[in-house]
């Protein structure tokens, strides 16, 4: 079915030269060396030739900052009601909370509810396919309440800065700003895991982002309602035009040149080219799956299309693959309690329908799907809604992931009476702020182990790694994956 749809020039350059790159960006055309020694020690290691052996992750960025505590919310007596106190007038009713029972009980005997609007999310949660990592955030070093007031530990860059906090969820640098992140850097080192490699390891349904980006990887881009789209016009029986417009580009990019800026252009566009034809034929041919993905959100969209693009792996010939969404819209300083309650109506439906589809397709013990935000939200209130703070509860969910619990420590959510000699409240730095107890970096290595990354080569992705975990304990960072 063809769409006919205006393009602007900013789109077709976006789309046309960078969506469909395969493994190799325009200017940065080798490895190095601990790049390459890290793809060969891969490439050693990783099984061939059988099915089982397809795993991807899908990285779901709700940008804005979500208010994860009005996610998961303690619901005993005791700790309801600290939480009520602490969160006045953005508490939820007790009695609509939906009730979850972890397999390893809370240490301070708290029990747990969820958002009333993630009804799905507790079954999910019930079958043990879902599970809960409790105040993650950005760290150097593990740092307490002392150390945050007296600058004895370095803090992230830019903390509470929506551009600073997102990008170093992306790349697992809070110490500095970079441009390339730890999904690019994972492809980086194990491109040798894909035999096909005419589309990226790396898909985007968000367009260019950070995470994805590496130093000789970029993202394959796909529209959420209409998959790879290509270069506007090309092959199209529509208008006359447009095989004039066909002839000219294959006159452009079939010749070899002799200048390397003419002839990397030219590799470039035609490689977009052959990874947007592979990739329609992939979809095509996939097998279908009998799942309604309902409503017409962009998010319930991109999950769909994730869906469809793993349906369509063998024809594409990959062993790994890395999807991107962006769920934005949670920077809820005002009308909070409404708006919350729409999106996490549609995230329970789109993960709902995402999860049915992996189980009706086999691979859902191959895909993980984990959540990133940049920060949580402080705990207490502004009036109508919250503001920008730093610890946040995350989830991750998959056939794999050892569900039916909440990992790392919930924190107290009493407001502190900063008494450092009887503080009610040792994470809280003001404001409803909590200093993270578990940091990114042990949250990412773990899904890094999972998805095939050597142990030993977690440093090159997460430098701060040593401060959290040790590498080659041979056991998980946090315990919510199967090894």
């Amino acid at each position: 079915m063809s769409h006919k749809r205006t393009i602007s020039r900013r789109k077709f350059l976006g789309e046309a030269s960078c969506a469909a790159i395969g493994a190799t960006t325009l200017f940065s055309t080798l490895f190095n060396l601990k790049s390459l020694n890290a793809a060969a020690s891969f490439n050693s290691s990783i099984m061939r030739g059988t099915p089982e052996d397809y795993r991807a992750l899908v990285c779901i960025q709700f940008s804005g900052g979500i208010d994860s505590f009005n996610m998961l919310v303690p619901n005993d007596n005791v700790f309801y009601n600290q939480y009520a106190n602490t969160r006045s007038n953005m508490a939820l009713n007790r009695n609509a909370l939906l009730n979850i029972n972890p397999k390893i009980p809370d240490r301070d005997g708290r029990t747990f509810g969820l958002h009333p609007s993630l009804v799905h999310m507790q079954q999910l949660f019930d079958n043990e396919k879902l599970a809960f990592v409790s105040n993650v955030g950005t760290l150097i070093r593990p740092m307490n309440k002392i150390q945050y007031y007296d600058n004895s530990v370095p803090a992230p860059l830019g903390l509470y800065s929506h551009s600073d906090q997102q990008q170093q969820w992306q790349t697992g640098l809070p110490h500095e700003r970079s441009s390339i992140g730890w999904g690019g850097k994972m492809a980086d080192l194990m491109i040798s895991a894909n035999p096909n490699n005419t589309i990226s390891m790396n898909i985007s349904l968000a367009g260019s982002n950070v995470f994805q980006s590496g130093e000789n990887t970029v993202e394959y881009s796909l529209h959420p309602e209409y998959g790879s789209e290509g270069i506007y016009g090309y092959n199209s029986e529509d208008w006359l035009f447009h095989n004039l417009q066909t002839a000219a580009i294959n006159g452009m990019v079939n010749p070899v040149y002799k200048n390397v800026f003419k002839n990397t252009y030219r590799k470039t566009i035609k490689t977009a080219i052959e990874g947007s034809e592979l990739f329609a034929t992939a979809i095509e041919n996939a097998p279908v799956f009998n799942v309604p993905f309902e409503g017409d959100h962009y998010f319930t969209q991109s999950m769909q299309m994730v869906a469809k693009t793993i349906s369509g792996r063998n024809t594409l010939n990959v062993k790994r693959q890395i999807f991107f969404v962006e769920f934005g819209g949670w920077d809820m300083h005002d009308e909070l309690l409404n708006n919350q309650e729409e999106l996490l109506s549609i995230l329970d439906s789109a993960l709902h329908s995402f999860y049915s589809a992996l189980e009706q397709m086999g691979v859902a013990n191959q895909v993980t799907t984990f959540t990133l935000s940049e920060f949580s939200r402080t705990l207490t209130s502004n009036g109508n809604g919250t503001d920008h703070a730093w610890g946040a509860n995350v989830f991750v969910m998959g056939g794999d992931v050892n569900g039916k619990n909440i990992y790392g420590q919930y924190p107290s959510l009493a407001l502190t009476n900063n008494n450092f000699n009887n503080d009610t409240n040792p994470q809280e730095v003001g404001g409803g702020v909590l200093i993270p107890t578990i940091s990114t970096d042990e949250y990412f290595a773990e899904l890094a182990l999972w998805y095939g990354l050597p142990s030993s080569d977690l440093a090159l992705i997460f430098p701060n790694i040593g401060h959290f975990y040790t590498p080659m304990s041979g056991q998980m960072p946090i315990g919510f994956l199967n090894l």
